[in-house]
């Protein structure tokens, strides 16, 4: 209901799989005016006056409590002038740093005064990364001591840069803990650093990939952080992140036309046409080329633009479904859309539409994914599912998933993409050139790679089964 990337699926997933195997599970939220109200079934208030102190006073909140997908979510509804939450768009402020730590403070307020006692808070990336330094700074103090932290790195271009004063506005001790043991970024004086203080101060930390985890720590990929992670060595690990076959799979889907699957892979072609269709592509004997992505310097966006070159210099069709991180990347890829535009072969959608991405998973034959980093990456394991090989380039998660055709050192029963290593147009080529051409000259191999993707396990099930075991060694026996 609150979802803008990967994360959310991450946390929507991974709560259902714990809560499937026994777990009492909740999650909690701001209650943004933005939320898709429409999945969250019998929405009440549980918790009428929670007064969160923060900048000097004490903030009105509300709590309420509804279900979606048979897990109970929380959301914290902040009153007064400030208007935390009701700006119409989930983040993208200046003051997002302030928003979020005092969501964290509103969370834990909400725990403490009504008496749920969580053996694990299971925190995310850089905005909830003080919510384990209030915990054992303010709330140890206060009797509240059988928590455990678990925090989840998804992205470590983002880390909550931020003043010292706001330390003090949420009840932390910013002198004693502006240094370079705890919160004081180690690349800017005077500036915290909201995710070194969710390494720091959590019980475990982990990653999205095991791929990730080692870039991070031992290379430029942790942008600032790798002697954080490897002083704290023994309490971090990769976890490869699972996809939800809830709510991506292709014989269940209900936003495509044709259900299929492994054993029916034939109808996976009326979903082909459909997609041509609906974007107004004209039908031929042509592979589609898709990208679904957000358009980011990280996503590998020059490599983004030249696929589209590449897909139609070499018989195919190209599909783009993607939103911009930045105003002169969405100018470009509109003056490309403008440029294509009377092009039967090629369609961009410059926004998120997330019933279209069902249909271009259905309706694609290749997805290129020419990451210059990526965690962990779930759209090559959406497409695998859906019957679609990726192209993409060698780097955290998806060298986690993704065995190159020719050259994997696999069999050729695991082998399920291409793969290239230089951030390059000379690799991006090579790579899409492979792929093409199978699809060309040898279609039953094509088909085979196809398969091979579809019968792989990337399920919740094994990562579920991680996280289970990552709870049980840090939680108070």
């Amino acid at each position: 209901m609150a979802k803008t990337g990967g994360l959310g699926d991450v946390v929507n997933g991974l709560s259902y799989e714990l809560a499937i195997r026994g777990n009492h599970v909740e999650v909690i939220l701001p209650k943004y005016d933005c939320m898709r109200y429409d999945r969250i079934e019998d929405l009440r208030v549980c918790y009428e006056d929670l007064w969160v102190p923060f900048d000097g006073q004490w903030i009105h909140c509300t709590v309420l409590e509804g279900r979606s997908e048979g897990i109970n979510f929380l959301f914290i509804d902040a009153h007064g002038e400030w208007n935390a939450f009701n700006r119409g768009v989930l983040y993208g402020h200046r003051d997002d740093a302030a928003r979020f730590t005092f969501f964290s403070r509103a969370a834990l307020e909400f725990l403490f005064k009504s008496g749920r006692r969580p053996e694990i808070i299971h925190c995310h990336d850089w905005q909830t990364g003080l919510a384990p330094v209030m915990y054992y700074e303010i709330y140890n103090g206060l009797g509240w001591n059988d928590a455990r932290f678990c925090y989840t790195l998804h992205n470590m271009g983002h880390q909550g840069r931020t003043g010292a004063q706001l330390l003090s506005q949420c009840g932390l001790n910013a002198h004693g803990l502006m240094n370079h043991g705890q919160l004081l970024d180690d690349q800017h004086p005077h500036t915290v650093n909201m995710m070194k203080g969710g390494i720091v101060f959590s019980n475990f930390i982990t990653t999205v990939s095991p791929t990730y985890m080692e870039e991070i720590r031992f290379s430029e990929q942790g942008q600032g952080l790798q002697g954080v992670l490897n002083r704290h060595g023994d309490k971090v690990g990769g976890v490869l992140n699972g996809l939800n076959y809830g709510v991506w799979n292709p014989e269940l889907d209900p936003f495509i036309p044709s259900h299929y699957g492994p054993d029916n892979l034939p109808a996976k072609f009326a979903n082909k046409a459909a997609l041509r269709n609906r974007l107004l592509m004209r039908e031929a004997f042509k592979p589609i080329v898709a990208v679904v992505s957000r358009l980011d310097p990280q996503k590998g966006v020059d490599l983004i633009r030249h696929s589209i070159s590449v897909a139609l210099a070499n018989n195919c069709q190209f599909v783009l479904l993607g939103s911009a991180s930045e105003a002169w990347i969405n100018d470009e890829f509109w003056r490309i859309k403008h440029q294509l535009n009377d092009n039967p072969d090629c369609h961009l959608e410059i926004g998120y539409d997330e019933e279209l991405s069902h249909l271009i998973y259905a309706g694609a034959d290749m997805l290129v994914i020419p990451s210059q980093y990526e965690p962990c990456g779930l759209t090559q394991m959406i497409a695998m599912k859906y019957g679609v090989v990726p192209v993409v380039r060698s780097t955290g998660g998806l060298a986690d998933t993704v065995f190159d055709a020719n050259y994997a050192d696999k069999p050729f029963e695991e082998r399920n993409g291409y793969v290239f290593n230089d951030l390059t147009h000379d690799g991006l080529e090579s790579a899409m050139g492979r792929a093409i051409g199978l699809w060309h000259r040898f279609p039953d191999y094509f088909r085979q790679l196809r398969l091979n993707g579809m019968r792989q396990d990337y399920s919740w099930n094994q990562p579920g089964q991680d996280y289970i075991n990552i709870f049980n060694h840090i939680r108070v026996k």
